[in-house]
């Protein structure tokens, strides 16, 4: 069901992950969301409007397959009063409702859906949000190369798939989807191999640039600017930038 509410809102979709930690600093900084969706266990654990669930109850109440997640998930899940989207109702947990599944495939012209951040994100599309703030869905981690969960291919997916709507997303610094976490001068294949490597920045009127790293530096150093995000609002463009 279409949620006319929803539409043009700025989300945040928080899950178990370490980059869960940048959700809270947001907040101490006095980010605001419209709506805060959290995955699983977090529902439990932050104040959110929605759950997204889609393991079915009796995983977490009638066995020890959630792990760790299972004693939370015990206390919490009964009497809980946030909406839980899942994939199948029981009484014992009256919060549950039925994830909208042939809605959101339809809508979205895909039944890829391998892990419930994905059904999340694909939910989003669906009730066409304006933003999307991904929080603790890290699924590898750069302190341990050996390690890593599945289903980011599929959540990568449904967000080139917000992209294509018009839905600006947004990614926690710490978190590797989208490699998000790796530093600037490493984010384009090929280019990382030069001495002075080309990054890509946006400006103002949302314009990707081409820029010298030597040049992004300079800025950070002579301009005492702290990120991207305020050199953007001081860029008249340096003579050597491209615009595409």
């Amino acid at each position: 069901m279409i949620i006319k509410e929803l539409e043009g809102k700025d989300i945040a979709i928080v899950a178990m992950g370490e980059s869960q930690l940048d959700f809270h600093l947001s907040l101490v900084h006095s980010n605001t969301y419209d709506e805060v969706w959290a995955i699983n266990c977090m529902g439990a654990v932050i104040n959110c409007d929605k759950v997204f669930m889609l393991d079915p109850v009796s995983r977490f109440l009638d066995t020890e397959d959630a792990g760790t997640q299972t004693g939370i998930m015990r206390r919490w899940l009964p009497e809980n009063e946030v909406p839980i989207l899942t994939c199948e109702l029981d009484e014992r947990v009256p919060s549950l409702t039925m994830y909208p599944l042939e809605e959101v495939a339809q809508y979205g012209d895909c039944a890829y859906l391998n892990n419930t951040v994905a059904y999340a994100i694909a939910y989003a599309m669906y009730q066409k949000v304006g933003s999307v703030n991904l929080f603790g869905i890290d699924f590898s981690y750069k302190g341990n190369i050996h390690f890593a969960e599945a289903g980011k291919a599929c959540c990568e997916f449904w967000l080139a798939k917000c992209i294509e709507k018009g839905i600006h997303i947004k990614i926690a610094p710490r978190s590797g989807l989208l490699d998000t976490n790796l530093p600037i001068n490493e984010k384009l294949y090929g280019y990382h191999r030069l001495e002075d490597p080309d990054i890509l920045i946006i400006d103002n009127e949302g314009t990707y640039r081409k820029v010298k790293l030597s040049w992004y530096e300079n800025m950070l150093r002579n301009e005492k600017l702290k990120n991207i995000t305020e050199i953007r609002d001081v860029m008249d463009g340096p003579p050597e930038a491209t615009r595409y």
